[in-house]
């Protein structure tokens, strides 16, 4: 159903059975996919893709021109997937042209209220940013990630799949997959050995990244000696595999 009250412009293009409520903007150059529940004061602008099944509440913002001063209004781009939640007041905001003009989100991800997502920023599937969480520009937050309250990311940094960001911690370097990171500035403080039981890790992978870990963090070695004695000891899993792989295309180093 769309409120009597909500705007569409012309140029939007809304799929079947959408959901609009009052008072919401919906501008041009937005396509949104079936399923998807808006519901009021909400404001989305273009241009921007949404995919199926998402959930916007009420004074959230998507689509708008990002706050980076660079900006002279090109033409860039939000991609939003499928089965998202968007709460109160979050914000997300399009692409610049410093880099592919392209913020991306994937599919099943939760936003909780006042959290923001800043131009160019890449977010994949299943991940969590809770209340008043902020990613700054050109962030990349893997797989099940989830990111704590009112925690901060500094931009270009690199958050691994199944990483944890403790609440009102800032980041300021990559922090590996798996690794649960705390502080100002964030360090690693253990690896998230309980979300990756909750999502069915192999208990052997689990060992091995465990003591990749360890000898990353605890052992005193260098980062290449670190990286070296990884690989010949459980190069073979490929949890490790990509733990090794993040860490060697680290551009803002790791967070230690």
């Amino acid at each position: 159903m769309i409120h009597p009250q909500a705007i569409i412009e012309p140029g939007a293009k809304v799929g079947n059975n959408v959901t609009i409520g009052p008072w919401t903007y919906i501008g041009n150059d937005v396509v949104i996919g079936d399923d998807c529940v808006i519901h009021s004061h909400v404001v989305i602008k273009g241009p921007t893709e949404i995919g199926k099944g998402n959930r916007v509440f009420q004074f959230a913002t998507l689509g708008e021109e990002c706050q980076d001063l660079k900006y002279n209004n090109e033409p860039t781009k939000l991609i939003i997937g499928d089965n998202n939640t968007f709460r109160e007041c979050c914000t997300v905001h399009r692409g610049t042209i410093q880099d592919e003009g392209i913020t991306r989100i994937g599919s099943n991800n939760l936003f909780m209220a006042y959290t923001h997502v800043a131009h160019d920023c890449v977010v994949g599937d299943n991940c969590i940013l809770a209340n008043n969480a902020s990613i700054a520009g050109h962030v990349h937050v893997g797989n099940h990630a989830i990111i704590g309250g009112m925690a901060g990311v500094h931009q270009f940094c690199k958050i691994g799949e199944h990483a944890f960001i403790a609440a009102t911690s800032t980041v300021l370097r990559d922090v590996p997959p798996y690794v649960m990171a705390s502080g100002n500035p964030a360090g690693p403080f253990g690896l998230n050995s309980e979300g990756l039981k909750r999502r069915g890790f192999d208990k052997d992978a689990i060992t091995a990244v465990k003591r990749s870990y360890r000898l990353l963090y605890r052992k005193g070695l260098t980062l290449d000696n670190a990286v070296e004695e990884i690989t010949t000891q459980y190069g073979q899993f490929p949890e490790v595999q990509r733990f090794l792989e993040f860490i060697k295309h680290s551009d803002r180093g790791l967070a230690r």
